[in-house]
């Protein structure tokens, strides 16, 4: 009786099933509106396998495509109705989205808007991880000989992925951008513009912090080709601090190409260093993959084809390491995207049939589990979710589950990485993480870990331009990739920098605008109490009521460390702090840093003596890694020797050269004075005590002067009347009319501030332009006329008049309305300059006396004259072509990658700082003036700095709180108290160095814009009368025999008329 029962129920069993298969089947083959809900309860009922569904697919897709659009508008309804109500049968209603997008071209506008529900229900619905499965039928549609509806319905799936699987979109974007850039030219403007806002969309899923704003400039990149090479500017500056994944590359590839194919060398040259750059971000050689046959054969054309040769080897670097990156890729042992591997895992573990349908579920799936493994997510729940659910219908639940499991332990294995040791620590951790960062085009650290401890105080040294400030500004900035938030773990970056547009705040103000002390609702009661604790009171020599602006260099360093202890900080990030102090104030700082028990503090700074007195660790960067170590600087040193270059001049191995002075016409001792102030007063307007009392210095070539004295005394004021960037109330300052002079200002960065979307090599050329003339001289204050100086000028001055013919003196009364450049000397050895009268017919050859145009108000004007003939009297003017700045900037330090391709808004403050000394030494000065030299330059650079002053045959003036720098190579100094000088040491020094200037080194080669060097002619040495008689009786002597005269002699005999 039993097996009778179980036989007659097997037999119905077939019997139903065979009747829903057959009634999906005939429902499907006559379609009508309204057997959707029907076909949905068979598959939910009865799965995909049973009810027939699977097997029918193909003749629903087929009807969905048909040519009746009643039948059409049925079958696009159901497969809408299947996607929306069983999205269990995924696997097999995704082949309807072809059809459906085809539809989107029928010139029945009912057809239309069914078809776009259609599309939008599969792709809405289907499992986040599947969107790539569904890429194939959008691409079909693309190619630009399909009709434009059909192309755009395509396009406007993907802002779809964007909505329901963001991250899974990033993953899909290699595939994606190629595909959707190519119809970003397309002529429809439909097409255009679907186009558009489906990489639109894509952008908004890349992932990555450090290039998200500029995707809008990446759109434009693509259509508008003429704004590609300002935009590799921008990204020039970006600071990439995460790694680059394959959604970033995804991005930035089409912003690459277009630089790669720009006219221009540069910004050629621009893509190939961004490429190999951004290339060694990569950690998986795999996620470049896609990219490398689309910029290999552009790059690889680009090294054969560049002219310039500098270009042509930067792009070659680019290729070679591409084609590295290329063979690594090849060897990659990974199953990331690779269906085919894990569909026959799945196919083993599951113990399928070779049948067509549980086929396309298990190559469903495996795209699914690829995904997955792409992004990380490895949890069983995960798994039983996404892939064993598509097993429901052909498998019991346990046995799903089971080889689903196992599925997902062999995928782990793929993708497993060894763990690195852990060195563990006692100390509360703050901080542990592993980041990538990188300025521009530069990669400063990749991979590297760095761990930070509460209460620890972190020295963090590295050689020139390796990243110390650019790392502490990302931290800051909430930019290094696994860092605490600084909501979380409160994080104040320390910096003496002053806005120009908050300059004429009071101290207490500035303070109080900032956002984060407004966020803490700080008082102002508050901030003046704890600016009072640092030395800001209403008696003192830096007043809380006061204007930022009037602050000294070391008074706006104490104002950011008191807004810094407004703040309680977790950690503190320390920029210099140091910088601009004198010995008493490093002192504070120094017990103020120790006496932070609870706090972290990371230092930059070049102050050997505060890195020994406060560290407890210290952090190096070197070889793109960042290293700890524990103890201070001499146990660092101890450890790592070669690390003393950080802060020892003599183990200092760049090397800066500055060009050398010429000559000065009536200047034959190196001890003569070039400069001279005497008896100067000033004050300042807002002040009513006079800053400076009585001061009189001079110096000359063979000067090398310290100026030293607390913070607030005086010197930068000092400095700025000696080089005329004020005038004195009272007192004299003179200058010799054929002398050069170069200043480096304690705040050198408003020297570029306005120029800063030039490269370094372009503010130079465009400073030195007019002849070697320089633009900045004429814009100071003190060669600016009064209004006392503009009513003389304008009043007219009786002046006597000589006939030279008959020598008859008259006298007439004249106006002269300018200075036209000329300047010669009278009989009286005294100077005459061109002028030009008003209402006169003659432009020029009429002079008048020094004395005669001061009396007139023309002074200044003079001063003008004397400025340029100097600029250009005894230097040899060097042809401002790209090369020669090119290896000026690279002798004062700065590498030709920042000097010649790199905006100076990118550079970083220490080679701001060597851009403002070289484009002061170009002109070849007499004197260089430093104020702070040592604030931004790191110990490297300060001791190339200090062997190129030891080798400059011109004066050195500098103010400097760094008693090693200045005790090395001045030996004399001025000490500057409360306003009085007082001058110490060997002030005679300067007179036994009276050597004869002729023995001064001058520039002996150039080389011109084509890249030709030649031999530059040296200034002729002055022939005693006993060597010019000898060399006129050689050059007679040449002549009676007919011997041909070299052009030395030939040049001596024009000017004694022998020939």
């Amino acid at each position: 009786l039993s097996e009778s029962f179980t036989f007659a129920y097997e037999i119905v069993h077939k019997f139903c099933a065979d009747l829903f298969i057959m009634s999906i089947e005939s429902k499907i083959a006559n379609l009508s509106l309204g057997d959707e809900p029907s076909i949905v309860e068979a598959i939910k009922a009865d799965g995909v396998e049973k009810s027939g569904f699977a097997s029918n697919i193909s003749a629903l897709a087929a009807k969905c495509m048909s040519t009746d659009d009643t039948e059409a508008i049925a079958a696009m309804t159901t497969a809408t109705a299947v996607a929306a109500g069983a999205p269990e049968a995924e696997a097999f209603t995704k082949e309807c989205l072809s059809a459906c997008i085809e539809q989107g071209a029928s010139r029945n506008p009912e057809v239309k808007k069914v078809a776009e529900q259609a599309v939008d229900a599969i792709c809405r619905n289907i499992n986040p991880f599947a969107i790539k499965s569904l890429l194939p039928h959008i691409f079909s549609k693309l190619p630009v000989e399909i009709k434009w509806p059909i192309r755009e319905l395509a396009l406007k799936c993907i802002p779809i992925f964007g909505k329901i699987a963001p991250k899974q979109l990033g993953n899909a974007l290699p595939e994606i951008v190629p595909e959707v850039t190519a119809c970003m030219w397309d002529t429809k403007k439909q097409v255009k513009v679907a186009a558009t806002n489906a990489m639109k969309a894509a952008c908004d899923v890349i992932g990555n912090r450090d290039i998200e704003h500029m995707t809008d400039k990446i759109i434009v990149a693509i259509t508008k080709p003429k704004e590609v090479p300002e935009i590799m500017h921008n990204m020039a500056g970006v600071t990439f601090v995460q790694s680059v994944e394959s959604p970033a590359l995804a991005m930035v590839v089409p912003l690459l190409l277009r630089g790669l194919r720009e006219k221009t060398t540069a910004t050629k040259r621009q893509s190939a260093v961004i490429i190999d750059n951004m290339s060694k971000l990569v950690d998986n050689p795999v996620d470049a993959a896609p990219f490398l046959p689309l910029l290999l054969p552009a790059l690889t054309q680009n090294a054969e084809s560049i002219s310039d040769p500098e270009a042509r080897d930067v792009t070659q670097r680019a290729v070679d390491q591409l084609n590295r990156l290329k063979a690594l890729s090849d060897k990659a042992i990974s199953v990331r995207g690779d269906t085919g591997k894990l569909g026959n895992i799945i196919k083993d573990e599951f113990g399928s049939d070779e049948s067509e349908n549980i086929g396309k579920v298990i190559a469903h799936a495996s795209i699914i589990a690829t995904c997955m493994m792409d992004l990380q997510f490895m949890e069983d729940l995960q798994w039983e979710k996404h892939v064993a659910s598509q097993f429901k219908f052909y498998y019991d639940d346990e046995k799903a589950k089971a080889a689903t499991e196992k599925v997902r332990l062999e995928a782990e294995k793929m993708l497993e990485i060894p763990d690195e040791d852990d060195d563990e620590d006692d100390a509360e951790e703050l901080c542990n993480c592993l980041f990538t960062l990188a300025y521009g085009t530069k990669i400063l650290l990749h991979n590297t870990k760095m761990k930070l401890k509460r209460g620890k105080r972190y020295g963090l040294l590295g050689g020139n331009d390796s990243g110390k400030t650019t790392l502490m500004r990302s931290i800051a900035n909430n930019q290094v990739e696994g860092f605490p938030d600084t909501s979380e773990v409160r994080t104040v970056f320390v910096e003496a920098d002053i806005q120009g547009e908050q300059s004429h705040l009071s101290c207490v103000e500035y303070v109080a605008v900032d956002p984060k002390i407004q966020a803490l609702n700080i008082s102002k009661d508050e901030i003046r109490t704890v600016l009072g604790t640092v030395g800001f009171v209403s008696d003192g020599k830096a007043k809380p009521d006061h204007a930022v602006s009037t602050l000294s260099g070391g008074w706006r360093m104490k104002l950011a460390l008191a807004r810094a202890m407004l703040q309680k900080a977790d950690i503190l990030l320390l920029d210099e702090p140091t910088n601009h102090l004198d010995v008493i104030n490093v002192a504070w700082v120094k017990n103020y840093l120790n006496s932070l028990t609870d706090v972290t503090s990371i230092i930059v700074s070049h102050d050997s003596g505060l890195l020994n007195d406060c560290c407890t660790n210290i952090l190096q960067i070197e070889n793109l890694k960042l290293h700890t170590f524990k103890g201070n600087l001499d146990e660092f040193v101890k450890i790592k020797p070669s690390a003393r270059s950080y802060f020892s001049f003599t183990e200092s191995k760049l090397k800066f050269s500055f060009p050398q002075p010429g000559p000065i016409e009536g200047v034959k001792s190196k001890g003569k004075a070039l400069m001279k102030m005497s008896k100067c007063t000033f004050t300042y307007p807002v002040n009513d005590k006079p800053t400076l009392f009585d001061i009189s210095v001079q110096v000359s070539l063979s000067s090398r002067v310290a100026c030293v004295g607390e913070n607030g005394a005086g010197k930068s004021t000092m400095i700025k009347l000696l080089v005329g960037e004020i005038e004195p109330q009272e007192g004299t300052v003179w200058k010799h009319p054929n002398a050069r002079i170069a200043y480096v200002a304690q705040h050198a960065f408003h020297h570029i501030e306005n120029h800063l979307t030039k490269t370094p090599n372009e503010y130079i050329r465009w400073r030195y332009a007019n002849q070697g003339e320089d633009k900045e001289s004429l814009v100071k204050v003190s060669m600016q006329f009064s209004d006392e100086e503009l009513k003389l000028q304008k009043t007219p001055f009786e002046i006597q008049l000589v006939d030279e013919e008959s020598g008859k003196i008259s006298k007439v009364k004249k106006v002269v309305v300018e200075l036209v450049g000329g300047r010669k000397t009278n009989k009286s050895k005294e100077y005459e300059y061109e002028v030009k009268y008003a209402n006169s017919s003659v432009d020029s050859g009429e002079y008048l006396p020094q004395k005669t145009l001061k009396k007139m108000g023309w002074e200044k004007a003079m001063k003008a004259v004397d400025l340029k003939i100097a600029q250009r009297s005894g230097l040899y003017v060097r042809p401002l072509s790209t090369k020669n700045v090119e290896k000026h900037l690279e002798d004062c330090g700065l590498d030709r990658e920042f000097g010649t391709h790199y905006r100076m808004s990118a550079l970083s403050g220490g080679q701001k700082v060597k851009v403002v000394l070289a484009a002061a030494m170009w002109n070849q000065p007499h004197i260089l003036i430093l104020d702070e030299p040592t604030n931004y330059l790191d110990r490297e650079a300060l001791g190339a700095l200090a062997g190129a002053i030891e080798d400059f045959d011109g004066g050195v003036v500098m103010i400097t709180h760094n008693n090693e720098f200045c005790s090395k190579l001045c030996p004399e100094t001025w000490v500057m108290d409360a306003g009085h000088l007082e001058t110490k040491g060997d002030a005679d020094w300067m007179l036994k160095q009276d050597t004869k200037i002729e023995e001064s080194q001058q520039i002996t080669e150039v080389t011109d814009a084509a890249g030709n060097v030649s031999k530059v002619k040296q200034a002729k040495k002055k022939l005693s009368k006993k060597e010019e008689k000898q060399l006129i009786k050689k050059i007679k002597s040449k002549l009676k025999e007919g011997l041909d005269l070299d052009s030395e002699e030939e040049e001596f005999a024009f000017e004694k008329e022998l020939i």
